[in-house]
């Protein structure tokens, strides 16, 4: 049965996803099922996406509460649910408004175009992202990227875009002017291989900001909502970007993005100047109000020391296999740099009941859900150890 579905997959569907070989049957807690009655630990929790993880049964309650009522009315009508989020979104970041999108590349593309405006309107017209960056796969998100495998033979993409590389000061100074727009970056670069921002580079970056008077924008679609163990990835460093762009675990397993920005850029739009149909969906919502309510109600402060174990251990290994290069991330996003192809190491994982993911080929990328307990990450030592004893 397993192996008519993976050939069925393969007749339907064009062929973009490198799938792992497992035929999900339901996903509960921290564990997902196949058809064959397996069971899997997960460490990759949706790309970090569940935090609360699968199936919470707080998640399901008001999912059904909402869908009750109603699922879907567009953003025509006020929406009780849309405005309690947003209220508790704003009341926990400090920001005065937000945008809800369908996804992170959305919210990128909606931050894009607000940078965009807002340098007309001043006379810049230079937007600048850094290498190693991953910000969506739609055309604006692209043109802020340079990995050839996501772009290759698919230009023209927008101009105006100058990518330097990330955590070069001296490349900072060189290139950032009074026509500088805006800066989009990552604190912690998820798919460019767990790589963290350094505070210096930091500090210069705002520095320049504070004399080119540009806009500073966070993607903190995988970093943030407490995955690092502060609500966003650059309060770990003192900052506060005019920007932010979220999805991800915003929405708990479901589609949720969000910008987020400050009332100064407020007016920067105009009424239908950007709108979506889906954003903000009200089933999504109820969703996200149950990880925020869970994250206040002790979950952030668990993430916090959970983590610290993770990586207690995950430098035990280090010091225990020469094979691993480097142990990376903050908080529950974690990278271990092999010296290896890190898919062997994700596939090695799977036939120990372990799910990972790799990515910049050599990198091991850990983002499970935030109710992991200690026993499971002593079990993913564990398996992990079996693995690398043979290298």
């Amino acid at each position: 049965m397993r192996n008519n579905y993976i050939k069925l997959d393969k007749e339907l569907f064009l062929p973009t996803y490198n799938r792992l070989p497992i035929v999900v049957d339901y996903a509960f807690g921290t564990r997902i099922f196949d058809i064959n009655g397996n069971a899997y630990l997960d460490f990759l929790g949706g790309i970090a996406v569940n935090i609360l993880g699968h199936s919470h049964p707080k998640i399901l309650n008001a999912i059904d509460n909402q869908i009750r009522k109603y699922m879907h009315l567009s953003n025509y009508f006020y929406q009780i649910t849309q405005i309690d989020l947003a209220k508790k979104l704003i009341d926990i970041s400090g920001y005065d408004k937000v945008f809800f999108s369908n996804s992170g590349t959305e919210a990128i593309e909606g931050a894009l175009k607000l940078a965009r405006r807002w340098g007309n309107l001043n006379s810049k017209n230079e937007i600048i992202a850094f290498s190693g960056g991953f910000h969506g796969r739609t055309y604006g998100a692209l043109s802020l990227m340079d990995k050839t495998k996501y772009k290759d033979k698919m230009g023209p993409f927008l101009d105006g875009i100058k990518i330097l590389e990330y955590n070069n000061q001296q490349e900072l100074e060189n290139t950032i002017n009074d026509k500088t727009t805006a800066v989009f970056i990552e604190f912690v670069q998820g798919e460019g291989g767990l790589k963290v921002a350094d505070k210096n580079f930091i500090d210069k970056l705002f520095k320049l900001k504070n004399k080119f008077k540009f806009l500073i924008i966070a993607d903190e679609i995988q970093s943030g909502i407490g995955r690092t163990g502060k609500f966003f990835a650059f309060e770990h460093y003192g900052v506060k970007p005019d920007i932010v762009t979220l999805a991800k675990g915003l929405g708990g397993g479901l589609p949720l993005g969000a910008i987020l920005t400050t009332n100064e850029l407020s007016d920067v739009f105009e009424t239908g100047m950007h709108g979506t149909t889906f954003g903000g969906n009200s089933v999504a919502c109820a969703a996200g109000l149950v990880v925020l309510d869970e994250l206040e109600k002790g979950l952030q402060n668990y993430v916090v020391s959970i983590s610290k174990y993770f990586d207690e251990k995950l430098h035990y290994l280090k010091e225990k296999f020469s094979i691993i290069e480097e142990v990376r991330g903050i908080g529950l996003m974690k990278g271990l740099v092999f010296k290896c192809n890190a898919s062997e190491i994700v596939d090695k994982l799977i036939k120990q009941g372990i799910i990972s993911n790799a990515t910049s080929k050599n990198v091991l990328r850990l983002v499970p859900p935030y109710i992991i307990q200690q026993h499971e990450i002593e079990l993913f030592i564990e398996k992990l150890e079996l693995i690398l004893a043979d290298y």
